[in-house]
């Protein structure tokens, strides 16, 4: 695990590859209680049996639960230790490429994108993949946008 500590440190990592998580595995339980916290019941996500003859074989993640995973994953990897408040600032783009089959498992890959001065302390692009074990394509990538602000 790497942890940030100073602005100087977060700013020296830009465009630095900070590495992958350990394998997790989505399981049906997971996905039912996103749909339950986010009303998204969709029987592509919830209806096993109904699934099972879907376009995908089985129940597939939400798009949006693969991307609500990525500041979990990111914490096994870095730590952004900084003084002041860290705040979720956005996400520059997100993109689904590959459907994230129950069952699976994934893995966090991040890097940091561009560091930026702002008058209230630092901005910092980082990239995220959610890798699917034994695929070629991703289940998610993300270019998220956090404020690391100074005490």
């Amino acid at each position: 695990m790497r942890v940030f500590t100073s602005f100087d440190d977060v700013a020296a990592a830009s465009g630095e590859d900070l590495g992958s998580t350990d394998w997790v595995t989505v399981d049906q339980a997971r996905v039912d209680t996103f749909a339950e916290a986010t009303g998204d019941h969709q029987w592509i996500h919830v209806d096993v049996d109904k699934a099972a003859s879907g376009p995908f074989g089985g129940t597939i993640a939400h798009g949006y639960l693969t991307l609500s995973l990525v500041p979990w994953l990111g914490s096994q990897i870095f730590s952004l230790d900084t003084p002041g408040a860290k705040l979720n600032y956005g996400v520059n783009k997100v993109r689904f490429p590959n459907p994230l089959l129950v069952g699976k498992r994934v893995r966090g890959h991040a890097a940091f994108g561009e560091v930026t001065d702002l008058p209230a302390g630092k901005q910092v692009i980082i990239r995220y993949t959610v890798e699917i074990e034994g695929e070629t394509k991703p289940a998610c990538v993300a270019e998220t946008v956090v404020l690391l602000l100074a005490e």
